[in-house]
């Protein structure tokens, strides 16, 4: 048996957790910062500032990139937490722009200080006392000159040196991830050199951050993040994300619908696989080269046979060649599930709206209710471009089985959907959950819609597949 997750958290207070997850890591950190220093220092001069706030930007930027890179481990723990993977994935992506920007802060002020002193635009004061590194180095008061103070005097430059190029690496890979036509397997295999980058980060910042911070709670703090991103860090350069979640399995069948694009695989998975619910999604890798992909699993899990089914359209590179690449009998590796889009809440109707290849989930749901009915009632709109008979053969039939009402609008024949026709298709839907897997734009414009018309917020459920 499936233990399927708590409620489902609806997107509009996910969405508003996920931020709160980000500015509580900021402001956390910032009320830690000035437990232990001030962006005021006395006399407040451009280079006692530039002192203080080179620290500040380096602790925000270090919790950022630790957070984002625990994230990258796909901790099984914090997935219910976050609602999913899927938000999960938003949050580190929100993470990676503000590693981008504190970065861009952080190094403009340490380097750009020392090239205007180059320049001629500023003089560099007297070095006050004899602490190693000066004012914000890892000396200060009460080290001495003992070993542990002599050694971090001497790693000095090489942590300057070694945290401005990784830095410049890191910048590159974080603005190929953000471009979304570089191709996905390379965006997979170049993100994973961040790992890498970031345990140099980590000895850039043992040495260079203050040394009378780590006896106080902001460097606790940071010391705690540090600790956790290196160990997610290491798991991803093992190649160890999800290693517990991961079991082999072969393709038992490959179905094509030439009209949709769309091809179906069935997996005949070996024993190891935890079970899913309908909704969910998982990791499948049929070519070490081309690494891992996410798909939704468009099937309910049935123990005794142990099959798993995925859906995918030809959308890009990889997807395009599955067709040629994949064979039956090859094998296959399945790493999940992940997910909490499980249709689980106590309204008496949902509203289904699986546009395009966004019906993969409501295929699983159905045929999970098809083996055991639920009490809810259920109206299924699947708006989309293509047709496909043999393909709305096996739709219709789920969802007859399922007892689902199916509405199904082809566009070049019936139009587009849009709130008003879903509403008039399902007058009672005021008593209703709305869940939506498609387009992201059309999600939000469904949202507003039916927010507009006094759909609480707290009965919209949207899936998030975005992995970048």
């Amino acid at each position: 048996m499936v233990v399927s997750y708590q409620e489902t958290k609806p997107l509009e207070i996910v969405m508003k957790n996920i931020k709160l997850t980000l500015w509580g890591l900021f402001l956390g950190l910032s009320a830690l910062w000035l437990l232990a220093d001030s962006l005021l220092p006395s006399p407040f001069t451009y280079f006692s500032f530039r002192g203080v706030f080179v620290q500040y930007t380096g602790l925000l930027l270090m919790g950022a990139m630790s957070l984002a890179m625990i994230l990258a481990a796909r901790p099984k723990w914090l997935e219910p937490r976050l609602n999913g993977l899927d938000k999960m994935y938003r949050l580190h992506k929100w993470l990676g722009i503000s590693t981008l920007v504190l970065g861009l802060i952080h190094w403009w002020w340490a380097q750009g200080t020392k090239w205007m002193v180059g320049w001629g635009w500023l003089v560099k004061p007297a070095r006050k006392g004899a602490g190693p590194g000066g004012p914000g180095g890892p000396g200060g008061p009460g080290m001495g000159a003992d070993t542990l103070a002599e050694w971090l005097r001497s790693q000095r430059g090489l942590a300057e040196n070694i945290g401005e190029w990784a830095f410049y690496a890191a910048v590159v890979l974080l603005v190929l991830a953000l471009v979304k036509r570089f191709p996905y397997h390379r965006f997979v295999q170049t993100h994973k050199w961040l790992a890498a980058l970031y345990l140099l980060l980590v000895y850039h910042a043992l040495i260079l951050f203050k040394a009378e911070y780590w006896s106080q709670p902001v460097g606790w703090a940071l010391a705690l993040l540090l600790l956790g991103g290196t160990v997610a860090a290491w798991l991803v350069l093992s190649r160890r994300v999800g290693a517990g979640r991961k079991v082999a399995g072969r393709i038992e069948s490959l179905t094509y619908y030439p009209e949709l694009q769309v091809l179906e695989t069935a997996i005949q998975l070996e024993p190891g696989w935890a079970g899913h619910t309908a909704g969910q999604f998982a990791f499948a890798t049929s070519d070490q080269g081309e690494g891992a992909h996410p798909y939704t699993i468009a099937s309910a899990w049935e123990p005794e046979n142990r099959r798993i089914v995925f859906i995918t359209k030809a959308l890009g590179d990889h997807t395009s060649r599955l067709r040629e690449k994949l064979k039956v009998g090859a094998g296959v590796v399945v790493e999940g599930p992940y997910g909490c889009f499980d249709f689980n809440d106590r309204q008496p109707l949902q509203i289904w709206i699986g546009a395009g290849i966004g019906i993969t989930p409501f295929i699983a749901r159905m045929k999970q209710l098809a083996a055991r009915p639920g009490q809810q009632s259920i109206h299924l709109f699947h708006p989309t471009a293509e047709y496909s008979e043999a393909a709305i053969a096996k739709l219709r039939a789920d969802a007859a089985a399922a007892g689902v009402h199916l509405h199904l609008l082809v566009s070049p024949r019936d139009g587009l959907l849009d709130g008003e026709r879903i509403r008039q298709a399902v007058p009672d839907w005021r008593q209703a959950s709305l869940w939506f897997c498609g387009p992201p734009a059309f999600g939000q414009a469904l949202r507003q819609d039916f927010q507009a018309q006094g759909m609480a917020t707290e009965r919209f459920h949207q899936e998030l597949f975005q992995m970048r």
